[in-house]
């Protein structure tokens, strides 16, 4: 029975948690922060008010 010889499905368990482990975290983290955090000081932009027209 191949299942119950350990050496080539070890090696795939090996290399794909090497590519969960190496390389997918950089792909995931370029994704995480798409903005860059404001500073508390930073002075806030006022909305102007909407003007409705048909009220």
């Amino acid at each position: 029975m191949p299942q119950h010889n350990p050496s080539p499905w070890f090696m795939i368990l090996v290399f794909s948690w090497l590519i969960f482990l190496i390389v997918l975290p950089p792909k995931v983290l370029g994704h995480t922060f798409t903005n860059e955090p404001t500073h508390k000081n930073a002075e806030k932009i006022k909305p102007e008010p909407w003007t409705r027209p048909w009220s």
